[in-house]
């Protein structure tokens, strides 16, 4: 049997700061997002705003959580709602709802009303004053700094709200009430991460994902997008371009040295969506670049990599370190996810150019055959995200979750990684002389390949397999893998 609840909510701080207009229509927005979210429950729900304040009424309280993912929202609490005319009547229901709570235990209690609606000659200090009197018999004490307990009431409309905490909701602005931009995403962490921020800005988002993985990255991208999409972007129906980028990649890897494939790899997809902006009529183009985190990212790389187009890159992570990204993203619900994907590119030089000057860049682009990127544009896929199943998507039987007799086992990592441990009997290949092997590989032969989460060997698996081999891939990377040969 469901439980109902009343549910108060306050806005975001901000949207006490926008001219009158600017905020009925940033609060209108949100009453939509609301009920966009509320919708997807299937159940029950009144939304009515009352002053600087929203009620909702659920059918089942278990839809609260959806209520915590929206944007313009700084707090909600689970509240009891009564009529009231008096202070003694205040007081009477405030007794009998926190008596039992503060019992031995130190307590306040703020009260406070809302509006000009309020009960005719009943202050929020009045009410303070005259419960806390009412409870203190009972309690340990009172303790306006670090209570154990805290009576919570407001005031409004003739009705007294009742309750003890405050939910922390994202804050922020209506999604939707800011323009349009488009993210170029690729799975991991910070792409992820970089687009939520913006989300809470009230930027509505389309996503471009140039795909180097295969069908198991695109996949795995969709999963992490997907809980942006259905969590997050309530109000608005986000879109994925999904590129294929393999023949680009190639193309750069044709015409230009190594130690530039990265910067120049990053200018390629800043073209791509750069293309995508304009005809989305999109504003800007949203990164998840931190400064100095890998070598693509240093100021002058970053200087020559953003030369790749006229739109305005917004890099929200710019200055934020690696485990408070993933701190975030743990709490938006894409770093389990995120952490299967890892951070994918078949482009790892050796020695990559950390200071690449954009004349030396343009120099190493000048023999690139330009349609190629154009091609790939027009055959990209245009996935909708908040409808979307990516388990429907057809993926190829690439997976196992044992290596069956007889099967020879290539561990994809770097020699240092297979030296620390490695299947037993298993060969190491890195992966990108595996990529350059596999079609001199017997095809007599049962392959498992491995590495780190499972994406590159995902990848090569189904390379292997559309080039006539039996190759699998061990789910889940080198963690699953070993876990199962200490288990067996």
């Amino acid at each position: 049997m469901t439980e109902p609840a009343l549910v108060l909510l306050r806005l975001s701080g901000e949207l006490s700061t926008k001219a009158k207009a600017t905020r009925r229509q940033f609060v209108t927005r949100l009453l939509r997002n609301l009920r966009d979210a509320l919708e997807q429950t299937g159940h029950g729900f009144h939304v009515e705003r009352r002053y600087e304040r929203i009620l909702v009424e659920l059918e089942d309280a278990r839809d609260l959580h959806q209520l915590e993912r929206v944007f313009g929202l700084q707090s909600l609490a689970r509240a009891e709602r009564h009529q009231v005319q008096t202070l003694d009547e205040v007081v009477d229901h405030g007794e009998r709802i926190f008596g039992d709570a503060v019992v031995g235990r130190r307590f306040a209690v703020r009260a406070r009303t809302v509006g000009t609606g309020a009960v005719p000659g009943v202050r929020g200090h009045d009410v303070e004053i005259a419960l806390g009197t009412r409870l203190l018999p009972g309690a340990a004490g009172v303790d306006l700094t670090k209570p154990e307990v805290t009576a919570r009431i407001e005031l409004f409309g003739n009705a007294a709200f009742f309750f003890r905490e405050n939910l922390p909701c994202p804050g922020g602005l209506p999604l939707g009430t800011g323009d349009r931009a488009v993210a170029l995403v690729s799975g991991g962490f910070d792409s992820a991460v970089a687009a939520w921020q913006m989300l809470r800005r009230g930027v509505n988002l389309d996503y471009v994902f140039c795909n180097l993985g295969g069908f198991s990255h695109q996949l795995g991208t969709l999963r992490v997008m997907q809980v942006l999409a259905q969590d997050w972007s309530f109000g608005t129906r986000p879109r994925l371009h999904a590129i294929d980028f393999s023949a680009v990649s190639r193309e750069l890897q044709r015409v230009s040295e190594p130690r530039y494939w990265q910067v120049i790899l990053k200018r390629l997809m800043l073209r791509a969506a750069d293309a995508i902006a304009e005809q989305s009529g999109a504003h800007a183009i949203i990164t998840g670049e931190a400064v100095g985190q890998v070598s693509s990212q240093t100021l002058i790389n970053l200087r020559t990599i953003s030369e790749a187009t006229d739109f305005p890159i917004l890099r929200p992570l710019v200055g934020t370190n690696k485990d408070e990204i993933i701190r975030r993203a743990e709490k938006i619900g894409t770093a389990e996810l995120s952490a299967v994907v890892g951070e994918y590119c078949a482009l790892v030089p050796k020695r990559p150019a950390t200071a690449a000057k954009l004349d030396v860049v343009l120099k190493q682009e000048e023999g690139m055959d330009t349609t190629v990127l154009l091609r790939a544009l027009e055959g990209r896929e245009i996935l909708a995200l908040r409808s979307l199943d990516p388990e429907a998507c057809g993926m190829p039987e690439i997976e196992t979750e044992d290596v069956p007799e007889g099967a020879c086992v290539v561990d994809l990592r770097a020699r240092h990684e297979y030296e620390g441990w490695h299947y037993p009997g298993a060969l190491q290949l890195d992966f990108s002389r595996a990529l350059d092997a596999y079609t001199s590989f017997a095809k007599d032969q049962p392959y498992v390949l491995y590495c780190e989460y499972g994406l590159k060997s995902a990848h090569l698996a189904e390379l292997m397999r559309g080039a006539g081999h039996r190759a699998l891939h061990f789910r889940g990377g080198t963690r699953a893998l070993r876990r199962w040969a200490e288990e067996k």
